[in-house]
């Protein structure tokens, strides 16, 4: 029976290299945050999120093989981030549109020269 030492190991595994799933999910969130003042970065955030999550699960069952596991939360964090300002953008280009509409509901349809 040969017998395994634990920490050492073997000459023919692989060497342990960062997911390219975090890599990809890092530059989506910072591409998220980017556009997220023209609220067109929500679209790379949520794509980072879910690429997040899947690297998660990868390099869990990679048995540590995969790495950049530290760097997840602040790539959520940062996708997170991006989705709240494009949503608050939104919402205050929403708010402006009502509040003009509001201003210019006493006024007359047309330049006031049509019967």
């Amino acid at each position: 029976m040969t017998q395994v030492q634990q920490g050492v190991r073997h000459p023919d595994d692989p060497e342990p290299v960062e997911s390219t799933k975090v890599v990809a999910a890092r530059m989506l969130a910072g591409v998220g945050a980017a556009l997220s003042v023209f609220v067109g970065g929500v679209i790379p955030a949520v794509i980072a999120l879910m690429l997040a999550r899947q690297a998660e699960a990868d390099i869990r069952a990679s048995e540590g093989f995969l790495l950049g596991a530290s760097r997840l939360p602040a790539i959520r964090r940062t996708a997170w981030t991006a989705i709240g300002i494009a949503g608050a953008v939104a919402v205050a280009a929403l708010l402006l549109w009502v509040l003009a509409m509001a201003r210019a509901s006493g006024q007359a349809p047309y330049g006031g020269d049509v019967a």
